[in-house]
Formats: structure tokens, C-alpha cells, sequence
């Protein structure tokens, strides 16, 4: 099903390259960055699923001038080295098959890039590729907006790095314009603050500072407004970095799922760290001091293009350049299959599914059966929950065995860690646990509102988990023999009290059955009323009458 309730048959797992090994593919890829270079290890299986299995980051401050003209640092160059060597001796010991690596803004503008990579070839192992700005944007974009909920909506993307920012305006599934401007919070604090932003910043600095990089997007504030954004996508460690502050700020909790920037929020942030010396700035709630002395440059970068593109709130992704090399990676080599017609949301509950084994046949007979029940039992009011809840029910009923991947003795509880816990894209917090409180309970206890499962959820939440839990119980009981006998389950009505479930079967389902009458007591409990069963078999095509 789609975000709206449409049916869609997910791609078949079969692997269409004969050639392509059985077992999973390791590889590695390797962000060479102006402030930071990253690792992400990724285990990519047979089914074209995959899973980052390690992520590492290291700041060497590559672009530590900030001045082409000077090149890149000898001990920048060292440092940057060393760590390379170390990422790729990581990837290979976890099995890496191959290794991407690309270079941005420090890299491609340094005089004695021809140096840097030959010392990178011999001294690190590695071939490092350098990308244009317009690319290094590219691959922003498939990185971020493969994590985003963005559906049909136009977004604007911003990622700020050490030496350059980027800006691109797309949809879920295709860009419409690609930029990278020569700013970044490395190479505006080294033009605008003399001390390396060791001492509190004026306001007439931090003014200078943002008239500067008005100058470079005005052009591009221009194409926004005659395109027409609809949100807003900030991604880089900067970005995220001061969201955190905002939070810690504003007494809000800190959680990379969900997070936002709102921009009176940001002008807090900015008039707290600008009026503080680096020691006090490092100490400040939330800040990682590593980017303390170049956080306030970044923040003018950052505050000006909202006030610029008029954005009061911007949604944050921990997603970035090196998840774009990774798409890129399976898009070249049509190892995403269909995927591209199925939004963010359900491509990463697929996933999830695939990683760990799940039985998809089963996963999408008690889908349908779930949502059978959910259709006819708001049509009898025996609830009022509404679209977004009809589709955390088909998320939910889709991995509600996941917890085999585990074990099977105590499956349901392993489905609850694993739900929990994975990166479902796309979801925010409060979605990821309503989904994964469903499959937690689509067996054994009802779930109660002092469960401490359901403590962190609203009443509202509460009363869903309670509610879609009882109808994924009844479908799971529908498929207990996994035969798919019964492929109709609707409450058709309601007699004294009582609520007439009416079953089309295909064939003997005395086990079915049995699991849904056990299941009486709690739907009284839940709806408040008792279920009788309505059996009818429909025989097969061609096979004459059961």
C-alpha cells in the first residue's frame, strides 16, 4: 500500500543479474570533506536490500586556510592521509569488496591537488575522485531526499560544508536545479574572524559576515521564489549541529528523528555563541566543540539563506553526501529495480523487511487481511481512525514477524527492539513507535495504557496502538498455517451486541478459526462488543466446489 492506502505490489526479490554472487556484498565509501572526512560501511544483500554497518568520522580540517591560492596544508595533507589509510584498513576488515572515495570544495580548488591524490594512491591505498560542485549537489540530493518524506511537494535542499555550500530544489524523485556557492564555515571564518574565532564576535562582524553571503544567493532566492518551495531540507553537521543547540536551548528533547530548525530558534542560538569566547562556546549545551570555533560562521550562512528564501523552519537529516554516493552506486547499476516508484517511507520498510528475511508472501496476505478489517470496521464505527493510521497498520502488519530474524520463541518483542531501533526513513519518532508497539503486541498480551511499551506515546497514540493491535492479532490468526486459505475478512455487520465477522475461504481453515475464536475475549475488551464468525468457502478457479 501506498502512504494514501493504494495497493502496491513491492519488486520481486529475485536477482536479475545471473552473474551477481549469492552471498552479501560489502563497500565501502568515503567522503573526503573540507572539515571532515567520512567513512560509511554498507552490507548490501542478494535482494537488493541493504544495511550500513559502520559509520565512522574524523575532523581533519583539510581547508583549514580557506584560500586556494595557498593550497592544501602539508599537516592537513598528513592528517588526512593517516585517516584515509586507517577507513579503507576498516572497510577491508569488514569485507569490502570495493571502496568509493570522492573529494569536495578543499580538494578540488587546491593548486596542489595533483599531490594530495598521488600521496592518497601510494601512502592510503586509495583512488580518490574529485567532483565538481554541481555534483557533490547531485549527490546531496540522492543522499537526502532518499531519506525524506517528500511525496509530491517541492523542497528546497541545503547542505553546508567546510569550503562550499550547496543548494539544490527537487521533489522526492528528481531535481530541478543544482548549485554549490563558495561558502562554507571553514572558509568564512578564516575571511571574516582574524582570531580563528577564538573571541566572541561583534555584531558588526557577524553582520559583515551575513551581507556576504547574501551577495552569493541572491540568484539563487530568485529561482526558489519562481519555482515555489513548499518545505525546506537542512543537512551537514553544522546544520544539525545547531538544530541540537536550538533544542537544548528551548527545552526541547534532542533526537535526530524529527529534529527541525526553526529560525527564531536560530537567531537565539546565534546571539547566545556570537557574545561568547571559544572556551565558553565549547561549553555550551549541546554543541559539538570540535565545530566551536567555526559553529558562528556557519550559523550566518545558515540564518541569512532562510531569511533570504523566507523559511521559518527547516526539517533536519542526518543524511548526506556519502548516502548519495551509495544510491548512485545501485541506480548505476539498476540495483534498484521498481524501487524508484515506491515512496521513501515504503522503500525503507521494504528494506527493513528484506534485510532480515522476512516471509513476504505471509507479511503481505495478513497486510491485506489487516486492512480489510481496518476498512470495514471504521465503517461500522467501531473506530475513527483515519488515513495516517491506516497506513502504520500496513507498516506495522508488513513487519510484524521481523522478530524471527532473532528468534522465534519471543518474536514479537524482538520485532518491537528491531522496529525500534532501525532507520526507518521517512517516520518520526512518534510514528517509528506506534509501528513498532503494533507488531509488538500483534500476539500473546493485549497492550494497556500503563504498558511501559506505550508510556512515551499520548493518549491518542495509546488508543491506536490498542486499537490497530486487536485487528493485526485477528489477521494474524487468519494466515496461522501460512496457507492464505482465507483471502476475505470483513465485519459485515452488527446483531445484538454482536459483531458478524464475515470469512471467504479457499480452503480448510479449522486452525484459523480456532485462533480468531480464542481471540473474543480481548475484542470484547478492545471494542466493547462480542465477535461471531461468518463462514463462507469460495471455490477455487477451475477446481468445481470445496
Amino acid at each position: 500500500m501506498d502512504d494514501t492506502g493504494t495497493p502496491v505490489h513491492f519488486p520481486s526479490a529475485a536477482v536479475n543479474d545471473k552473474r551477481e554472487a549469492a552471498a552479501d556484498r560489502v563497500l565501502g565509501f568515503i567522503d573526503v570533506g573540507s572539515n571532515s572526512i567520512r567513512l560509511m560501511i554498507v552490507s548490501l544483500q542478494p535482494n537488493h536490500s541493504y544495511s550500513i554497518v559502520r559509520e565512522e568520522k574524523e575532523a581533519v580540517r583539510l581547508g583549514k586556510t580557506g584560500a586556494a591560492d595557498h593550497g592544501l596544508e602539508p599537516e592537513a595533507m598528513d592528517r588526512a592521509i593517516i585517516v584515509c589509510r586507517k577507513f579503507r584498513e576498516l572497510a577491508e576488515a569488514f569485507g569490502a569488496a570495493e571502496i568509493h572515495a570522492a573529494a569536495t570544495s578543499a580538494t578540488r580548488e587546491a593548486p596542489n591537488q595533483g599531490e594530495f591524490l598521488q600521496r592518497l594512491r601510494r601512502e592510503a591505498g586509495l583512488n580518490v575522485r574529485v567532483i565538481s560542485g554541481r555534483e557533490e549537489a547531485r549527490l546531496i540530493y540522492l543522499g537526502v531526499a532518499g531519506g525524506a518524506a517528500i511525496d509530491s511537494r517541492t523542497a528546497l535542499f541545503i547542505d553546508i560544508g567546510g569550503g562550499s555550500t550547496e543548494i539544490i530544489i527537487g521533489t522526492q524523485h528528481t531535481y530541478q536545479y543544482l548549485d554549490s556557492l563558495g561558502l562554507g564555515a571553514i572558509r568564512l571564518t578564516t575571511m571574516f574572524l582574524a582570531d580563528g574565532g577564538r573571541d566572541p564576535v561583534t555584531p558588526e562582524i557577524y553582520t559583515g559576515m551575513k551581507r556576504h553571503v547574501k551577495s552569493k544567493v541572491l540568484r539563487n532566492a530568485g529561482r526558489s521564489r519562481k519555482t515555489g518551495i513548499d518545505m525546506a531540507w537542512g543537512s551537514s553537521g553544522t546544520i544539525i549541529n545547531l538544530a541540537e543547540i536550538a533544542a537544548r536551548l528551548c527545552g526541547r528533547p534532542v533526537d535526530r528523528r524529527g529534529l527541525t530548525l526553526k529560525l527564531k530558534d536560530l537567531r537565539r542560538v546565534m546571539e547566545f555563541l556570537c557574545t561568547r569566547p571559544l572556551a565558553e562556546r565549547q561549553k555550551a549545551p549541546g554543541i559539538n566543540p570540535e565545530r566551536a570555533d567555526i559553529l558562528i560562521a556557519g550559523g550566518a550562512i545558515i540564518e541569512t539563506i532562510m531569511e533570504e528564501f523566507q523559511l521559518k523552519k527547516m526539517y533536519i537529516s542526518d543524511r548526506a553526501m556519502r548516502h548519495g554516493m551509495l544510491i548512485d552506486y545501485l541506480e548505476r547499476r539498476n540495483m534498484l529495480p521498481q524501487l524508484q516508484e515506491l515512496s521513501t517511507r515504503e522503500m525503507s520498510v521494504l528494506r527493513l523487511g528484506r534485510s532480515c528475511g522476512i516471509d513476504e508472501e505471509h507479511a503481505g496476505i495478513i497486510t491485506t487481511l489487516a486492512l480489510q478489517l481496518f476498512d470495514s470496521a471504521r465503517d461500522l464505527g467501531l473506530h475513527t481512525a483515519g488515513t495516517a493510521e491506516r497506513e502504520l497498520l500496513t507498516r506495522a502488519a508488513f513487519l510484524h514477524d521481523i522478530g524471527n530474524f532473532i528468534s522465534f520463541r519471543g518474536h514479537h518483542l524482538h520485532s518491537h527492539y528491531i522496529i525500534s531501533n532501525a532507520e526507518l526513513l521517512g517516520f518520526d519518532q512518534t510514528e517509528v513507535a506506534i509501528i513498532a508497539a503494533i507488531a509488538r503486541y500483534h500476539r500473546k498480551k493485549l497492550p494497556r495504557r500503563k504498558s511501559r511499551t506505550l508510556q512515551n506515546l499520548d493518549a491518542a497514540g495509546q488508543q491506536t496502538v490498542i486499537t490497530l493491535s486487536m485487528l493485526l492479532r485477528l489477521a494474524e490468526k487468519l494466515d496461522r498455517g501460512h496457507t492464505g486459505h482465507i483471502v476475505g475478512a470483513t465485519f459485515t455487520g452488527t446483531d445484538n451486541g454482536e459483531v458478524v465477522l464475515s470469512l471467504d475461504a479457499t480452503g480448510k481453515c479449522e486452525l484459523e478459526i480456532w485462533g480468531v475464536t480464542s481471540y473474543a475475549g480481548d475484542f470484547r475488551q478492545v471494542f466493547g462488543k462480542s465477535l461471531r464468525l461468518d463462514l463462507k468457502k469460495t471455490p477455487l478457479t477451475g477446481t468445481g466446489p470445496i
